[in-house]
């Protein structure tokens, strides 16, 4: 029997949005990526979807209509990756006429062409203050004029029973004539690091172990001499000033509190420390504070598997996402 909700996952990464929304009870009818890891990734943990491996440009009307077939779509998901905002609001240059972000473009049409009843679109906090607001309303225009009622909002994962300080900007549309409105705050307090990495095997600089993604990197002796000298939760100014790096990012060379919520997991975490192990994360360990389970198997080299990992959605807050979603539609 085909399941009422059904999705498809534009953009879909490793699979964190998919994860989600299968686990909601929501069906996948398709997902597609350009990335080849992501898709390796995707197919490996999601064996019964169907993933598509080609850029989006080249997905036609037609094909998406043959993939669909006759099916309603309860919800299009998706990130579309948007470059340009440096040249937006330049000499009054509209983010929309940038053609590095013809990605959203590409996200817009798929919807356009579907009409699913709703949409969820995930991207950088950024873009609600960006040029004034105007990048934003550019947004919000765009599927006005499709006849989706549409809203957005910046939501922190950690309000979301996701262990990680993580500001993301969520749209959501709908063709029915109801008031949009976003899942409400969690009521208890999501864990800490400690709480969500702590079961996994203790390594050193260089270990592996017989856990999936969970091996350690291999560290310099000058990294290894630098980050014994950072507390937990502390920075670069533990190290001593003959040492100390003095320019750079300041969201390196920290150390994870063990007590709190993470800082935001990016695709490159290499200098950011555990809380009582001299050693940066290891992927399993990043994939825990995105709340990936521990059976969920990243594929390709180690860098690229990171990226998988910072790139995704939490797979609990899309989850709280299509819960609220499936709410409103049978409170409708």
């Amino acid at each position: 029997m085909k399941n009422e909700h059904t999705f498809v996952d534009l953009f879909c990464g490793a699979g964190g949005m998919s994860l989600g929304f299968q686990n909601a009870g929501f069906e996948n009818i398709f997902s597609i990526d350009y990335e080849k890891p992501y898709c390796e990734t995707y197919r490996y943990n999601f064996p019964n979807h169907k993933v598509l491996e080609k850029d989006i440009v080249t997905l036609s009307e037609q094909e998406i209509q043959d993939l669909v077939g006759e099916q309603q779509v309860t919800v299009v998901v998706g990130g579309p990756p948007c470059q340009g905002f440096s040249m937006a609001g330049k000499i009054g240059r509209r983010f929309l006429d940038d053609e590095r972000n013809h990605l959203f473009k590409e996200f817009a049409r798929v919807i356009n062409i579907i009409k699913p009843l709703f949409f969820v679109m995930e991207n950088v906090a950024r873009v609600y203050t960006h040029n004034q607001g105007k990048t934003k309303q550019e947004m919000l225009d765009t599927f006005l004029r499709m006849g989706y009622h549409v809203k957005c909002a910046v939501l922190n994962t950690k309000d979301y029973d996701v262990p990680q300080s993580r500001s993301r900007i969520i749209f959501i549309g709908s063709l029915l004539p109801i008031d949009i409105t976003f899942p409400p705050r969690s009521l208890q307090k999501s864990k800490s690091v400690s709480q969500a990495i702590g079961h996994l095997p203790k390594l050193v600089s260089g270990q592996t172990s017989n856990v999936p993604n969970h091996s350690a990197m291999h560290h310099g002796s000058e990294m290894l001499e630098k980050m014994q000298y950072v507390k937990d939760g502390g920075n670069r100014e533990d190290i001593p000033l003959a040492l100390r790096p003095t320019s750079g990012d300041v969201r390196k060379y920290i150390r994870y509190k063990s007590d709190d919520v993470s800082v935001c997991i990016t695709g490159d975490m290499r200098k950011v420390f555990h809380y009582d192990q001299n050693r940066a994360l290891t992927v399993r360990e990043l994939a825990a504070i995105q709340t990936f389970p521990d059976d969920f198997v990243f594929c390709g080299k180690s860098i690229a598997q990171q990226q998988q990992v910072g790139n995704s959605v939490p797979p609990i807050f899309a989850e709280k996402i299509a819960k609220h979603i499936k709410k409103i539609i049978d409170s409708y």
